[in-house]
């Protein structure tokens, strides 16, 4: 079940970052739900660091704070990915 939960959270939240994500972003929804869970994954890890002082590779979770924080982690996995390619197309 905790597997459904990382596709449903990756789906959300990689569809909402890329809607808010300025300029294009391809993909197709396999990307989309990967972006969510690398952003769910990186929003976890800099709330804990946040919260606790130490670096930690944690999730998000399946909830409404959950969701932002992915959105939030998804823009900088975005962001990161731009910087890496060199890509930073604005259609």
């Amino acid at each position: 079940m905790n597997i459904i939960a990382w596709i449903i959270l990756g789906l959300i939240a990689g569809a909402i970052a890329k809607a808010i994500y300025p300029g294009r972003q391809g993909g197709g929804i396999l990307g989309t739900m990967i972006l969510g869970i690398i952003g769910a994954l990186i929003g976890g890890t800099i709330v804990t660091l946040i919260d606790t002082g130490t670096i930690q590779l944690t999730a998000s979770t399946l909830s409404i704070s959950g969701i932002i924080v992915a959105i939030i982690g998804a823009i900088v996995a975005i962001f990161l990915w731009n910087l890496i390619t060199g890509s930073s197309r604005s259609y």
